[in-house]
């Protein structure tokens, strides 16, 4: 079988788009209601639209929160938080970005932690879409790092309760 640099060039192509990263943008997870409350602070999230994080299990169940630190404890400890639940359940998880106030997948953000932006329980992960918005974030707001999802500790989440960051 005999091909041609034509050909060649198409399958290149193909397997680097199979291999890049795929850009995350919004998400489309349920709203909160106005009766919702964070499971693990009891704040009504609805009243908090642009900190809004949200869980959706795999059977349509959705747990919202009224920020990415009290969504980082509930994942951190779903036997405390939510008896009943595995993590090996969760179909999606988003967080509301912080300069599109959009929806996006939290597994994908940039979270900046020990900025001067405080969100409704205090100081915040704040979520970014992409490294350039957080890299932004950080100068502008006094930031003190960038994590990714898997890095987020509970000792970090117990260092934001306690202001240690400021």
């Amino acid at each position: 079988m005999k091909t041609d640099s034509k050909s060649l060039l198409i399958i290149f192509l193909v397997l680097i788009l199979l291999v890049q990263p795929v850009f995350s943008g919004p998400v489309d997870l349920p709203k909160p209601g106005l009766t919702d409350t964070c499971p693990v602070c009891g704040m009504f999230v609805a009243k908090y639209p642009e900190w809004v994080a949200t869980v959706v299990y795999k059977d349509g169940h959705a747990h919202h929160f009224d920020g990415a630190k009290d969504l980082f404890k509930y994942l951190l400890d779903l036997p405390k938080w939510a008896p009943g639940h595995q993590a090996e359940n969760i179909d999606s998880i988003g967080v509301t970005e912080y300069y599109g106030l959009a929806l996006i997948n939290a597994h994908e953000a940039f979270y900046v932690i020990g900025s001067d932006v405080l969100g409704p329980m205090g100081h915040e992960l704040i979520p970014l879409e992409t490294k350039e918005d957080a890299e932004e974030f950080l100068r502008d707001h006094k930031g003190l790092s960038i994590i990714r999802f898997n890095q987020v500790v509970g000792e970090m989440l117990i260092k934001l309760d306690n202001g240690f960051f400021e």
